[in-house]
């Protein structure tokens, strides 16, 4: 897909209080263009409800609803059920962070993919609490500094797409702020599909990760090169890997070494060659898991934890 199919109107205007390369903001203007006008946006606590501007004012030129944390899967399915009653054509969407999908809205997110409810949820994922202060969350990666691991996270972060995918829900799709065309195509596949979908795009953070702002889209497609972030859809019971994870899958790229990752960002600056181990063998093992489960072998939920 050429970037110029890519609509020319706006719903993310010009003006707003995004910070300068700010991977969330860039995202979600391309996921506005994919989805249109008849939209409804589902906005929890997060970097999006600062930079959106206050009410009356707003940068996002579609209906938004603003909600704590822990509601926003909830508030969407009553604002679905509600439109459907009316008659109202219109997408619902759940533009959501990591620490609003991740941990509090955990909860609210499973029970809604339980019900089917007929929603987009879009998790974008920096890898930790921007807005208040990056603290960490349950997506901050193995290693990296936040102002809650100060000498660097010790656990591996959980995966809420395998979630979703084990719960079987209509459609799963990871992107990037790296690959835009990618994000936009797996938007408008999601948007004519019924039930419940799930995207998580990874969204680097210029002041949380420690990069200098013009190398957020380098980031985005480093973190996906070194198999830090892979790149899969999931629809009728199979896994895909799409873009550039499918083209190192299938041999006609080089898996890139997590350092050329790790070693730009001031958040990992801090890292021992062992944990330089660690998070190479945590890569490349789920590297192999995700290309077994691609292989035209059928996902049955149980494989994911073996």
């Amino acid at each position: 897909m050429k970037i110029s199919a890519i609509p020319d109107r706006e719903f993310l205007l010009p003006g707003n209080a995004a910070c300068h390369g700010c991977g969330s903001s860039m995202c979600l203007r391309t996921v506005l263009k994919a989805l249109g006008k008849n939209t409804v946006l589902v906005v929890p606590a997060s970097c999006t409800s600062v930079y959106q501007g206050m009410f009356p004012g707003s940068a996002i030129d579609v209906p938004v609803f603003n909600t704590v944390f822990a509601a926003s899967a909830s508030t969407a399915s009553g604002i679905a059920a509600s439109l459907e009653r009316k008659g109202i054509d219109a997408t619902v969407v759940v533009w959501a962070g990591d620490g609003g999908t991740y941990d509090i809205g955990l909860q609210a997110l499973s029970a809604a993919a339980e019900r089917n409810k007929d929603m987009i949820y879009i998790c974008y994922n920096n890898e930790m609490y921007s807005n208040t202060g990056v603290q960490k969350s349950g997506a901050t990666p193995y290693g990296a500094w936040t102002t809650t691991t100060w000498s660097g996270k010790k656990e591996h972060r959980k995966d809420v797409a395998e979630l979703m995918v084990a719960q079987d829900v209509a459609y799963v799709a990871t992107a990037s702020a790296g690959y835009l065309t990618d994000l936009y195509r797996k938007v408008r596949k999601a948007r004519k599909k019924e039930g419940f979908r799930y995207i998580e795009i990874l969204t680097p953070c210029p002041p949380g990760w420690k990069y200098p702002m013009d190398r957020t889209v380098e980031m985005g497609r480093l973190v996906v090169e070194t198999g830090m972030w892979i790149l899969y859809e999931y629809e009728n019971g199979e896994i895909r890997l799409t873009g550039m994870s499918r083209a190192i899958a299938g041999g006609r790229r080089k898996l890139r070494d997590v350092e050329e990752y790790l070693l730009p960002q001031g958040r990992f600056a801090h890292l021992s060659r062992e944990d330089i181990d660690v998070i190479r063998s945590y890569v490349e093992k789920r590297w192999e898991k995700l290309v077994k489960l691609a292989g035209g072998v059928h996902a049955a939920p149980a494989e994911f934890y073996v």
